[in-house]
């Protein structure tokens, strides 16, 4: 069978908040993967937009947005799976082209939280959690974390300064990012600085800075067929493998709390289907909403044996020139986590750096990277760089 490939990505800047409109802002993400790719509205067969609708005014956003971005008459749908959406939106659109419904589609992600209210959104994050047993008592994605950093503490003697070391590895790369929210340097100190806001508690035993900020944002991916790809683009990133896996909601229903089974089970799914081991992986991008998340999937994702992920932070084998550098862009900690832009934003990173055109956070020479996404597992190469992607659906 034909081969699926990315030929274009895009992002906007990803900020506090956003003055346009939710098209506008779409539009960012759009026009730059248009401009990567050098084709027209034409050659898009189908769009998928991507969001979590709890955080937007408008309702049925991709019929709005395929009339602003001139890509009517061509069918349009609309994914949602919380902060997985547009990483799901490319695993719709690698199906629909693998399939041969359509040649070319674009997979535009978004989120403008600064709409509502940070409490607003807090509380709406809160209800992707199980409405009727969990959430009204008052859980929240800060809280959900904490459990899990507690129960890797408790079985593996991981401490606060682990998960510190992975903020400091963000901000050293969000530094870089031009499209990063936070690009201010922090540093390990700051954790134990009573009078510093990264030190202030959040959910024990997480803190300020261990957490990523919410932002507004856009992302754009366009997949395309492998003939579309050959004729349009001189540097397509073929998608080799991909995995998705759900869990029980209600945690009462997990019996694992230091690690994620979900992303477990993508992560196996998307190296057979890749053919490949954790080993071949020369550069990742994890989904580290909490300092916590990016541990996790070090040991989740086959980096480092369960427990052992600390020493991979504490040896910076994560960092730009180590053994398997992750999150070289800031990842969501610096960067921000606009929810339906991230997995989109995500993959952009790795495109770019199995195309060498990554600049200041360049990986040495990479050819197969993987996209982790909870809720998504991604894994791709260049000609030859390759993607893989592995998303977790339910985390």
């Amino acid at each position: 069978m034909s081969k699926v490939a990315i030929i274009g990505v895009g992002q906007s800047r990803f900020v506090r908040s956003y003055p346009g409109s939710i098209r506008e802002l779409a539009f960012e993400g759009f026009k730059e993967a248009m401009q990567d790719a050098q084709i027209a509205t034409t050659d898009i067969g189908a769009s998928v937009i991507c969001s979590a609708p709890e955080y937007d005014k408008q309702r049925s956003p991709a019929g709005v947005f395929a009339e602003y971005l001139g890509l009517n008459p061509q069918p349009t749908f609309y994914v949602e799976s919380l902060c997985s959406s547009s990483s799901m939106g490319v695993r719709l659109a690698y199906s629909l082209v693998k399939s041969g419904l359509h040649d070319v589609v674009a997979v535009i992600g978004f989120q403008k939280m600064s709409e509502i209210s940070s409490s607003e959104s807090q509380e709406r994050m809160g209800r992707g959690a199980d409405i009727q047993w969990e959430s009204p008592f008052g859980t929240m994605m800060p809280a959900y974390y904490a459990m899990y950093a507690r129960g890797h503490m408790e079985k593996y003697g991981t401490t606060p300064d682990d998960l510190a070391r992975i903020r400091v590895k963000a901000a050293t790369y969000g530094q870089l990012n031009d499209k990063a929210v936070y690009r201010k340097p922090v540093t390990f100190d700051m954790f134990s600085d009573p009078e510093n806001r990264m030190a202030g508690p959040v959910a024990g035993p997480l803190r300020v800075g261990d957490c990523c900020a919410n932002a507004d944002g856009s992302s754009c991916i366009l997949v395309a067929s492998e003939e579309k790809a050959k004729t349009f683009c001189k540097k397509p990133v073929w998608i080799r493998g991909l995995g998705a896996a759900t869990t029980t909601v209600n945690l009462a229903g997990r019996n694992l709390f230091s690690g994620l089974t979900v992303a477990r089970e993508a992560g196996k799914q998307a190296y057979k289907m890749a053919g490949i081991t954790a080993a071949d992986i020369d550069v990742a991008e994890v989904h580290d909403c909490f300092t916590i998340a990016e541990m996790m999937a070090y040991e989740d994702l086959g980096f480092a044996a369960p427990g052992e992920g600390k020493e991979l932070i504490k040896s910076k084998e994560t960092y730009k020139h180590g053994s398997i550098p992750v999150n070289v862009d800031g990842g969501l900690l610096s960067k921000g986590h606009p929810i339906g832009a991230t997995g989109g934003s995500q993959i952009r990173t790795i495109v770019l750096q199995l195309r060498d055109e990554a600049g200041n956070i360049q990986v040495e020479n990479p050819k197969i990277g993987l996209v982790h996404n909870l809720s998504l597992i991604h894994i791709s190469e260049p000609t030859r760089p390759e993607l893989v992607s592995r998303m977790p659906s339910s985390a």
